[in-house]
């Protein structure tokens, strides 16, 4: 049971934090798009590991260190929205999403168009 609670709190905080980076994504991180990918849920629902993916990808650490400085403002943003479904608004920690830059790599390893480590 408690499972699908935090399921359904991560649900709700990934659509509700989608559409503040969407409203507000130019004051948060200017020039880049946010899109979060996952968020994994403490059982007390206390903490959410946030993970998000920006494009372009090319300077992402330095705008997720942005997103860190402006974290209390997303968390206040959030609180806003989900005041009437969640008691507690949970601690926001951001991490970045590799997952499609790592994808693109191994696309482009099988076509051949990358280095070929075996020789």
């Amino acid at each position: 049971m408690a499972g699908n609670r935090s399921e359904k709190v991560a649900q709700l905080i990934q659509k509700d934090l989608a559409e503040i980076f969407v409203r507000e994504g130019n004051t948060i991180a200017p020039g880049v798009m946010v899109s979060v990918t996952r968020i994994r849920m403490s059982p007390d629902l206390g903490s959410a590991r946030i993970y998000i993916s920006i494009f372009p990808s090319d300077d992402a650490k330095e705008k997720l260190n942005g997103i860190n400085q402006n974290k209390s403002k997303i968390r206040g943003e959030l609180g806003k929205r989900t005041r009437h479904q969640l008691r507690v608004v949970p601690e926001l920690h951001f991490y970045l999403d590799d997952s499609l830059d790592y994808e693109e790599n191994i696309d482009r390893l099988l076509r051949g168009e990358g280095e070929n480590p075996i020789e």
